[in-house]
């Protein structure tokens, strides 16, 4: 059954049974209205003139909308999310969970987001997986920004890097709360071994979108170059990537 509020009508591609019994059930029928038609045309012409740069995040929203619930007005859907998570990128990375609890978010809804999501991020670690991450940085802290800034909860992930500081994995070490996340030395030194790696770079977030350094972020950190020193693996950073902007634990003076 339809959520009231919203219909949440998938295309073709992502069609599933329920979906259809979804759009069997919708209240719009037929042609579609003309003032949600014109409305459209006009934020696709936009799109195609100027870009994203030139459209507000609601008004980006509803364009991803548009795919996913064909036969409503999504506008006021587009402004409710906003209002719930803060901005697009959060929308788009917001947990399945807290999606389907909005009003006017279905399944459909989900999937089209969740995509769109794997697709930035995939293009975004194309720039630096295979390749030397040292002369990379900038797309390295692109694809981090992407990946993490916009999580609820912390997430530690470890980057493994060959002897020619190449990028060969790129590994979700640990999840954890919206202020804390275990990270075991032990086994960071432990994977680094099985995949032959020769470096890491440690990077995790915080939620509270500041970067600062907690007291237990600056000891594991040292734990971790202590453990990896004895193995003769570098530990080249620590970033801690924020809402807006990272910092780095080696350029800061912390190890």
């Amino acid at each position: 059954m339809s959520r009231p509020g919203f219909s949440d009508v998938s295309l073709p591609l992502f069609a599933s049974d329920e979906d259809e019994a979804e759009a069997e059930t919708a209240p719009l029928t037929g042609r579609l209205p003309s003032y949600i038609k014109d409305h459209r045309a006009r934020l696709r012409a936009r799109f195609s003139e100027g870009g994203a740069a030139a459209m507000p995040d609601y008004e980006l929203l509803e364009l991803v909308l548009f795919a996913a619930i064909p036969r409503q007005d999504v506008k006021p859907l587009a402004r409710l999310l906003l209002d719930t998570f803060g901005d697009f990128n959060r929308v788009i990375s917001a947990p399945q969970a807290r999606l389907l609890a909005v009003k006017g978010v279905g399944e459909s809804v989900v999937l089209h987001f969740k995509v769109l999501e794997a697709v930035a991020q995939r293009m975004v670690r194309a720039r630096v997986l295979h390749r030397p991450i040292l002369s990379s940085w900038d797309a390295l802290l692109d694809y981090c920004h992407t990946a993490m800034s916009h999580r609820e909860t912390e997430q530690f992930r470890i980057l493994f890097l060959d002897r020619k500081n190449v990028l060969i994995a790129d590994e979700e070490q640990a999840r954890g709360t919206v202020d804390h996340v275990p990270v075991y030395p032990r086994e960071v030194v432990k994977r680094a071994l099985e995949l032959n790696a020769s470096a890491l770079i440690l990077v995790h977030n915080h939620p509270s979108g500041d970067p600062t350094p907690s007291d237990s972020d600056i000891s594991m950190t040292i734990q971790i170059e202590d453990a990896c020193r004895t193995l003769g693996i570098t530990l080249h950073d620590h970033l801690i990537i924020g809402k807006s902007r990272e910092l780095s634990l080696r350029s800061e003076g912390y190890f």
